[in-house]
């Protein structure tokens, strides 16, 4: 039996089919309509949906059709033949698009490596392998510096809809990033037996971090320091040592938690306004600047790391108002001994006169 030569069109389908994933009648389909396209721009006013195409697969010979009636006019094979070129090229792009875009939308909410590729107006534009994302100005560390083919690791933070199609949008101030470089960085973090709690987090100059462990023999806070601050460093230094990273231990006792996020700052008193998600915060004078930090910032991040408004004051003022009652008490003492000596003068008194009216009366 002779073998059956297939045409240039034929071929072409076949390997963008089995290449490009795309199923061969689709791309007919999408051809016969942009053929039908195509003829109404040679024909404007005609009624598409009275027109239909055919399309031989292959030779890839075109045809139009009114009411089944062959108008198919003389040249239109060159036409059709660019269209449906066109059309291929169009699907496969499509097709490579939508493919990327499938498998970054699964790896949503991790970190990635990538290279700065431009700068587009205020947007950074990142290549991260198969494609492109933006890195948005509110999505950047704003006192970073970045420049052209620099490497850097960010975190993939959405898809959404923008001016060409699906966009993936990436961030380097986003939370998850810091979490995404703990998991990288600290294996008992990456195995689940550290659990990231929460992270409160100002990009470029301060970040805290809540860890718990529930295994017996694990130390969460010393897992993701690490020997000699080696793993913590790590993380500091794809930071370029702009931000600093507390890490502490998350409580289930909301006092103890919200005074070890107060950390550095030691001996604090806490005091809950469980209603109203408040936290009274008495801390030693010394303490004090630590507690709030600079520009408040330590106190800030520890609201945000703990869901809690906290207010704090110094021990001072607890024992000026302590003092302030004793001196009170005092006075009140006193006023009530003033008031029982005077008494007793009057009753001296009035004893004196009633002694001088009796010996007036015997005389």
């Amino acid at each position: 039996m002779p073998a059956i030569q297939r045409s240039e069109f034929a071929l072409a389908l076949n390997q963008v089919s089995t290449e490009r994933g795309i199923d061969p009648e689709v791309v007919m389909e999408t051809v016969r309509n942009a053929i039908v396209a195509a003829y109404r721009k040679d024909h404007p006013g005609i009624e598409v949906t009275e027109f239909t195409a055919s399309l031989d697969s292959q030779t890839g010979e075109a045809r139009i059709f009114h009411n089944k009636k062959d108008v198919t006019p003389p040249g239109f094979g060159r036409i059709a033949a660019q269209t449906a070129k066109q059309v291929i090229l169009q699907k496969i792009r499509e097709k490579e698009k939508e493919a990327i875009i499938t498998d970054y939308r699964l790896k949503i909410g991790t970190v990635a490596n990538g290279m700065l590729l431009r700068f587009a107006g205020s947007n950074i534009i990142i290549d991260i392998g198969k494609t492109e994302a933006i890195m948005p100005p509110q999505d950047q560390i704003q006192n970073e510096k970045y420049y052209l083919n620099q490497r850097l690791t960010i975190y993939l933070a959405e898809i959404k809809e923008g001016l060409r199609g699906e966009e993936i949008i990436v961030s380097r101030s986003a939370p998850g990033l810091l979490e995404g470089l703990f998991r990288r960085e600290v294996p008992e973090v990456a195995q689940g037996s550290v659990e990231v709690k929460a992270i409160a987090r100002e990009a470029g100059a301060r970040s805290k971090i809540a860890v718990f462990s529930n295994q017996s023999g694990i130390d969460p806070v010393g897992s993701c320091v690490g020997q000699k601050g080696v793993r913590v460093q790590a993380v500091i230094q794809e930071f370029n040592g702009l931000e600093k990273i507390d890490i502490i231990q998350w409580q289930d006792n909301p006092k103890s938690y919200i005074a070890q996020a107060l950390s550095p700052a030691k001996n604090l008193k806490v005091e809950l306004d469980e209603k109203e998600k408040i936290a009274h915060v008495a801390v030693a004078e010394d303490e004090l600047s630590l507690a709030i930090g600079k520009d408040g910032q330590n106190v800030r991040l520890a609201s945000k790391l703990t869901g809690y408004r906290i207010e704090i004051e110094g021990m001072k003022d607890e024992k000026e108002k302590e003092e302030k009652k004793s001196e009170d008490i005092k006075v009140e003492a006193k006023e009530k001994k003033t008031e029982k000596k005077e008494e007793k003068k009057e009753k001296k008194v009035v004893k004196k006169k009633t002694v001088k009216k009796e010996t007036k009366k015997k005389a």
